[in-house]
């Protein structure tokens, strides 16, 4: 990657060159992976039905907050009447014990919150850590102290404890999908700045970077021109695992009753109430885990995948066997 930085700031080198054999590159090797292609098409469906929820919600005919009392027993407890917790035509995956909301509304719906939350909450990390890492390195000794101090006490705090606090102090009229993303992003962007920092301290050794800087460049320019390209690649590896972990905290904080709340759906929140309706209502309980188990794997191995085939010297954590044939084709 430096060489190609190299060669962009060569007179008469062609810019885009380097990019496009870069992405070709990936994409090469990125096709050797077909746990990683079959985990990107599975995100590529989850993003669609949660961008798609309205419309698909329309489609059926229904919406995730209307109460439907007649597909319910209330004589049992609110247990769903029919088969399989209330499937039909009207309700394509049943209904919601004691309330009688559709569950196809409330899961497409809560896809879009769970992953809204995980997406914005990694994109706060990873922009907090980039300033804060880019910062250390390339500022002077009272200021990577500083900033690695601060970092350090960040990192120290525990994630789920920091999140309860603030949630419960913040007052109730502040939409909750934003809060929730904005704290887990203010709270965990330390490991994000601790990478980027160590990063950066390799690449400012490199000449071209030093060269930079003794010729009068500022530290934004430098950091624009020379170090920022270089970070891409592990700045993205580390964003693609964030996510699934994000959507963990999401869906804690929402089972704990302090993150995304009432009417507003999400997988978290559906978990809540679902533990004691699983003898009687299954699916009440098994459509939201699943496809929270289902999404974390998916990402699991696709942030894998991304970084296997931006680093090709590191070997795939979740690669069964050595796979060196495949590795030397790519």
């Amino acid at each position: 990657m430096t060489e190609a930085i190299v060669a962009s700031q060569a007179p008469g080198a062609d810019i885009s060159a380097p990019g496009a054999s870069g992405a070709r590159q990936f994409w090469r090797r990125l096709r050797t992976q077909p746990a990683a292609l079959v985990a990107a098409a599975v995100v590529a469906l989850l993003v669609l039905v949660a961008l798609a929820a309205p419309l698909l919600t329309a489609v059926e005919g229904q919406d995730p907050t209307t109460y439907h009392p007649t597909v319910v027993d209330s004589a049992r407890g609110g247990v769903p009447l029919g088969s399989f917790g209330g499937v039909s035509g009207d309700h394509w995956l049943g209904v919601e014990p004691q309330t009688g909301r559709d569950l196809f509304a409330r899961l497409v719906n809560g896809a879009r919150v769970s992953l809204g939350v995980a997406f914005a909450a990694t994109l706060v990390q990873v922009l907090i850590g980039v300033v804060v890492g880019v910062a250390a390195a390339l500022g002077n000794r009272w200021v990577d102290q500083l900033l690695s101090r601060v970092t350090d006490i960040i990192i120290a705090m525990p994630l789920m404890i920091m999140s309860l606090a603030l949630l419960a102090i913040v007052p109730s009229g502040f939409p909750r999908p934003v809060l929730v993303a904005l704290i887990i992003g203010l709270v965990a962007w330390g490991s994000t700045a601790k990478i980027v920092r160590a990063h950066a301290l390799t690449l400012k050794e490199l000449d071209h970077v030093a060269a930079a800087r003794l010729s009068g460049w500022g530290p934004w320019r430098v950091a624009r021109r020379e170090l920022l390209p270089a970070l891409a690649a592990p700045v993205i590896t580390y964003a693609a695992l964030l996510v699934p972990m994000n959507i963990t905290v999401e869906a804690a904080l929402s089972f704990l009753g302090v993150g995304v709340k009432p009417p507003t759906p999400s997988w978290g929140q559906m978990l809540t109430a679902a533990d004691v309706w699983y003898q009687a209502a299954p699916q009440y309980l098994l459509l939201p885990a699943g496809s929270l188990f289902l999404t974390v794997l998916a990402l699991t191995v696709l942030g894998d995948g991304v970084r296997t085939a931006l680093d090709p010297r590191a070997a795939s954590r979740l690669r069964v066997g050595t796979g060196r044939k495949r590795e030397a084709r790519a």
